[in-house]
């Protein structure tokens, strides 16, 4: 989508936003700044996120792994980590958390990788706030969420919009597209260009 497109198909939507939850799935979103080569600061991205969902914060979630570092008995959470969902919630945002677990490995580096995986969590608050919502709107290209979208959809009626990065979207979610569930796929790249008039305002 160009410029021109993404600005009347916002407009087009605009009275929908009263009624749309938004699921930010914060891990894949944060990936999308290797991908694309360029940076989406959780300011920007909730910029990004009021587009389509304003008014009830609940109805803006960000799904974000608090880093207590290696340490499982750790009770201090990283400065970095909460520096971030402080930004979130500074910003609009009703932040859904779990601990960040350090899982060895071999093949990695430092030793370890890290994983929060926060699917189900996303799945029963969709399912959960159904009453409060017409359309969905999922920030982030894996296709984890389909089986809960396709759920509600045929159950329910709700229609889902997908936000990822070109060449991140799972098959799910293109499947998804096909059968209705889905109504648009929109792409993070087309949108660099509202994050910059963003930027240029400050």
């Amino acid at each position: 989508m160009n410029p021109t497109q993404i600005r009347d198909y916002l407009k087009a939507f605009e009275p929908k936003r009263d009624r749309t939850i938004v699921i930010v799935d914060f891990a894949n979103v944060e990936k999308w700044r290797y991908s694309l080569q360029w940076n989406i600061g959780i300011q920007e991205l909730a910029n990004l996120v009021k587009n389509f969902s304003h008014g009830k914060r609940y109805l803006r979630r960000f799904y974000y792994g608090s880093d207590y570092g290696k340490n499982e008995s750790s009770s201090a959470m990283e400065a970095w980590s909460k520096g971030s969902i402080t930004r979130a919630e500074a910003n609009g945002l009703q932040v859904i958390t779990k601990r960040v677990k350090y899982i060895h490995s071999a093949d990695n580096v430092y030793g370890f990788e890290k994983k929060c995986d926060l699917d189900v969590e996303m799945a029963v608050d969709l399912i959960k706030e159904r009453d409060n919502y017409d359309t969905g709107v999922l920030f982030s290209g894996d296709g984890d969420l389909a089986y809960a979208m396709n759920y509600l959809h045929e159950e329910f009626g709700k229609q889902f919009i997908a936000f990822g990065a070109r060449d991140h979207v799972g098959r799910e979610i293109f499947d998804a597209h096909k059968s209705g569930t889905i109504s648009k796929i929109l792409f993070a790249e087309d949108f660099e260009y509202r994050l910059n008039m963003h930027r240029n305002r400050h």
